[in-house]
């Protein structure tokens, strides 16, 4: 999908993607036992995306992937000449990817040969390009893992008065005095099991630390990563991002950055601050979820359309990510195929990038209780683990649903990317002239137009648990907005399948 639009003073970019999350060390992994230790379940290797599976990834029409969990983290594991982390502060075995103790390094349990283990990320970012997609990684710019010092000075953290009490349940000898500021906002001593106890927050009131973060990014640019997936930044100056950012793309004009941010009042401030794409959790996400378990009437997605405005290419996407619940989970819409009318929204209806997580385009349920992560619908980002679904695509042995479920996800896919229509055309909101009625109902349907060049469809998908019946009111008005002021209003009738969405040509 290519839309133009501005990002960041002076420069104008055509960005629209298809963007696949990879949780590195779960895909490829074939062994959980759960609470397992590295030795016991192993973990996934940079080596795993072989030429086979990029060639998978470009059948689902993808254009970046976002190798979540490269870079050295706080793990119980001790590899060799890399020593492991304290046991009570670590989460899970493998401990969380957001708690970096190793800027300048990755996670040697990604690696085949854990002294090699950067040239085998080198040539898996080599590997991806080649096949035609860029390269995305995390940057966690407020936070850092609790013990992680050899980088850093005391002017870089929020130091407390007193030390550091660390929950009772932990049992943790770990000391720290002065405590410093979790990385949560947590600034008092006495941070909770719930809270990020197993990292400190960065100090932006520093220049030294603005200084310190830049030459992060411009390492692992210098090591051919194309763009980064930035943490939080809600909770960092909207200023640095504006900085770093430009300086960046003095050398690479063509990086990528996407925010991980939930305020929608937000959205604003950090797109002007240079961010290509913007997480749309707490709008789009947020009400579809709310429409597919029957919380939310469909039409609410009209209010979050409009909200956007100008910010629609700017967006991002997504029904799963690590944070999220999988869509085919019992806490969202308990199956995949009841989420596919969700996808089809999502995925369709505006001009915004989309992201799909690992697993999604074969309806993982992520229903395993993996050891420190339950039973919560989540692929775990804190163990060994490994995901049922994926394990069963690469040894090609995708159940019949799976494999139904896969060639609608690529069907759909290829349709936003390559059908002119839905990557370059613009949308026109149906619902305000189809009210609840005997022949359309607002609670369970959603209906809009997509145009481009002289043609128009329109679309209906169904978030009710049966097949319906519709008729869809066409304004004359909605004709006029393609460029098609020849056409008179009408009436069009859809037969949707359940949790389904259907599309008709009205272009003539």
């Amino acid at each position: 999908m290519a839309l133009a639009y501005g990002s960041g003073p002076g420069l104008t970019r055509n960005l629209c993607m298809i963007i696949y999350q990879l949780l590195l060390r779960a895909f490829g992994n074939r062994t959980c036992v759960p609470g397992g230790s590295y030795a016991k379940n192993g973990a996934g290797k940079f080596n795993d995306i072989d030429d086979e599976e990029l060639s998978r990834l470009k059948r689902l029409s993808v254009d970046a992937v976002w190798y979540t969990g490269v870079i050295s983290h706080a793990t119980r594991t001790h590899f060799r000449s890399i020593p492991d982390n304290d046991p009570s502060l670590v989460k899970g075995e493998a401990g969380s990817p957001y708690a970096i103790r190793n800027w300048f390094d990755v996670d040697p349990a990604l690696a085949v040969n854990v002294d090699n283990r950067m040239a085998e990320f080198e040539a898996m970012v080599r590997r991806t390009h080649a096949a035609g997609m860029k390269v995305i990684i995390d940057f966690v710019p407020n936070h850092v893992y609790r013990e992680y010092r050899s980088y850093f000075t005391p002017e870089n953290f929020f130091p407390l008065d007193g030390p550091l009490h660390l929950p009772a349940s932990l049992k943790s000898h770990y000391e720290e005095n002065p405590a410093l500021a979790t990385g949560n906002d947590v600034f008092h001593a006495w941070p909770s099991e719930t809270d990020w106890y197993d990292t400190i927050k960065l100090n932006y009131g520093s220049r030294s630390t603005w200084a310190k973060m830049l030459a992060i990014l411009q390492f692992w640019v210098g090591k051919g990563v194309d763009g980064f997936r930035c943490d939080m930044v809600e909770l960092v100056p909207a200023d640095f991002f504006a900085w770093a950012f430009h300086l960046l793309r003095c050398a690479r004009p063509d990086l990528t950055f996407i925010a991980e941010v939930y305020n929608k009042d937000n959205y604003r401030k950090y797109a002007s601050a240079g961010f290509d794409l913007l997480y749309d959790k707490s709008g789009f996400y947020d009400t579809l979820r709310g429409i597919v378990r029957g919380e939310r009437p469909a039409s609410d997605l009209t209010r979050e359309w409009q909200f956007l405005n100008e910010l629609q290419p700017r967006m991002l996407n997504f029904l799963e990510n690590h944070d999220e619940q999988r869509l085919a989970s019992d806490f969202f819409a308990g199956s995949a195929k009841a989420g596919l009318a969700a996808f089809a929204v999502s995925l369709l209806f505006n001009t915004a990038s989309f992201m799909l997580y690992f697993g999604q385009e074969y309806g993982e349920r992520g229903m395993e209780s993996e050891g420190f992560s339950g039973v919560d619908g989540r692929t775990s980002i804190f163990d060994y683990c490994s995901v049922p679904s994926v394990c069963r695509a690469l040894s090609g042995h995708l159940t019949v649903e799976e494999g139904v479920v896969y060639k609608e996800y690529c069907r759909l896919l290829r349709i936003a990317s390559a059908d002119a229509i839905f990557s370059k055309g613009k949308t026109f909101d149906l619902m305000y002239v189809n009210p609840s009625s005997d022949h359309f109902d607002a609670v369970r349907q959603f209906a809009w137009m997509r145009g481009y060049a002289g043609s128009a469809m329109a679309i209906v998908a169904n978030f009710a648990d049966h097949p319906v019946d519709v008729d869809v009111v066409i304004p004359k008005e909605a004709f006029d907005y393609f460029g098609m002021p020849h056409m008179e209003g009408r009436t069009v009738s859809f037969h949707v399948g359940a949790h389904d969405y259907t599309r008709i040509d009205v272009s003539r």
